[in-house]
């Protein structure tokens, strides 16, 4: 029997940031390579010029993906911004035929979290951090090297660089 998927809302409101979490088809571990986790650096990057969003945190596990975006835009789709991110990514991968298979990214729309509150989204930038010590692939979220907790402790060799625009935490 296939596995039935809730159908993802995503609600496209101006000023809010939003939490995705993507996976990869048949959650396999299709992200275990550095070329990859590059190919999904260069496809975030392209598509956060194209699409004018800020990226506040990121990681890039195994079998899945945890992103935290601010898009500038007044009017946006988010589901066009991770259409963005995750088409040219899989296509590469299997032009690079690092796939024998069709398909890269389970179905559906994943899931998706509007973050309004500063204090939340800081929230969110530290558990996305610490998605790889949970799993125990690493020791601290700045050993992991796909990710942006790297980038915020000041380290300057880092894939992709996280933008500065994330509100200060309220107390």
């Amino acid at each position: 029997m296939p596995l039935h998927r809730k159908k993802c809302v995503r609600y496209n409101e101006p000023g809010h940031a939003h939490s995705q979490t993507f996976s990869c088809k048949g959650r396999c571990p299709l992200l275990v390579s550095d070329l990859t986790k590059q190919l999904l650096v260069e496809s975030l990057a392209a598509a956060r010029q194209r699409y004018g969003f800020d990226i506040w945190a990121y990681v890039i596990m195994p079998d899945h993906v945890h992103l935290l975006i601010w898009p500038r835009q007044q009017d946006y789709s988010i589901s066009e911004i991770l259409r963005a991110v995750k088409r040219p990514m899989s296509f590469r991968a299997h032009q690079q035929k690092l796939l024998t298979e069709p398909g890269f990214w389970l179905p559906g729309g994943g899931y998706d979290r509007n973050i309004t509150i500063p204090k939340a989204a800081h929230a969110e930038i530290a558990y996305i951090h610490a998605n790889p010590v949970r799993k125990g692939l690493c020791a601290r979220p700045e050993d992991w090297r796909f990710s942006g907790a790297a980038f915020w402790l000041g380290q300057h060799d880092v894939p992709l660089e996280m933008d500065r625009t994330v509100p200060p935490a309220e107390f």
